[in-house]
């Protein structure tokens, strides 16, 4: 069966081809039912816009580029256990992109790389996209953005943390969230609460550390560094975590692991020390990926709208490439959600 070109669709929206062009480019000036009979036909006839011929044109290449985390996208696919975060990014900017006839790939880059710009040059060279959607830690990395600045790429950043006024930015307050889910802990009696960090580079292990931080203080708990360990987002690290909070403060009753894979690893390591959760210990997350759901127990902790930033910054970013006009307009807040499950309960007071 011979694919369907653009010839067939202005033959049967019964318009020129200049003019079916200029619509599938989002051109500006178009009118609103020349728009509506060239949707038409190519609905009717199933068209698809050929990529490669686009980029040997020298038109748009209709391509979104998303840069992820190289170390830990790796890291999480090595342990087996997949990445879910990926795949609510990958699924919220997929339903846009299908909407708007753009093309999704996912690009690994590592933000520690000596030639992290050279290496982000060729990228762009190699692939054109028309516009990049960054996650953390590239979100706010100055290199990736002064690179894509320079090079002239449109970008939505999604978690940024600073200089919210360069490209589309897309967040949910991660330090009120761990405000939120550390309260929640000491609302049910507990008083010495750890914390699993995330990695440093990452700004959302810094505001989930403050969040926890200023709930203590407004609750007029002391804060301990010994009650502070830092992991690296993966479920080993979450085992770490938990064995050297209980040697350290051996009087521990909560922990609050800065993501879901942590939180897990907090499980394990205090069911493997005789601790029954939450009878000895409460443990909370951050994410709510599907093995909170299912994990025993069932596990306390924030949903972080990852799709619906995803698809957000998506739109925001297509818009802005349709658009003339780069309008600033601060960034775009998604709200977050606590979810009380099994894991956390009141302090023992046997």
């Amino acid at each position: 069966m011979a694919a369907v070109t653009i010839y067939d669709v202005a033959a049967r929206s019964g318009v020129s081809i200049k003019s079916v062009s200029r619509v599938l480019n989002g051109e500006p000036n178009v009118s609103a039912a020349l728009r509506e009979k060239v949707a038409k036909a190519v609905e009717a006839l199933g068209y698809r816009r050929s990529l490669s011929a686009r980029s040997l044109a020298g038109a748009s290449s209709s391509l979104i580029a998303a840069l992820v985390d190289a170390e830990l996208t790796i890291e999480h696919w090595r342990s087996g256990r997949g990445n879910d975060y990926l795949s609510r990014l990958e699924l919220g900017v997929l339903m846009e992109c299908r909407q708007a006839d753009y093309h999704l790939m996912v690009e690994l880059v590592d933000h520690s790389s000596d030639t992290l710009e050279r290496e982000l040059s060729a990228l762009l060279a190699s692939i054109r996209p028309d516009g990049v959607l960054l996650t953390p830690p590239n979100s706010d990395h100055p290199r990736v953005l002064d690179a894509l600045d320079r090079a002239g790429v449109n970008y939505a950043r999604i978690g940024a943390e600073q200089q919210l006024s360069r490209g589309v930015c897309v967040i949910m307050d991660e330090r009120q969230a761990a405000f939120d889910i550390t309260a929640h802990l000491i609302a049910l009696g507990h008083r010495r609460i750890g914390l699993v960090t995330g990695p440093d580079p990452y700004s959302a292990s810094r505001l989930r550390r403050a969040g926890y931080e200023k709930a203590m203080t407004a609750h007029g708990l002391a804060l301990d560094e010994a009650a502070v360990v830092e992991g690296d987002f993966t479920f080993p690290s979450g085992v770490r975590g938990i064995e050297i909070l209980m040697e350290q403060v051996p009087a521990i009753t909560a922990v609050f692991a800065s993501n879901d894979d942590m939180a897990l690893g907090v499980l394990q390591g205090a069911a493997a020390a005789g601790m029954s959760v939450p009878r000895d210990l409460s443990v909370v997350g951050f994410d709510d990926t599907p093995s909170a759901l299912f994990s025993t127990p069932t596990l306390t902790t924030i949903r972080q709208p990852v799709a619906e930033m995803a698809a957000e910054a998506a739109r925001g970013l297509m818009t802005r490439l349709r658009s003339d006009e780069a309008e600033v307009r601060g960034a775009i807040t998604i709200p977050y959600q606590l979810i009380a499950r099994q894991s956390s309960g009141p302090v023992r007071t046997d």
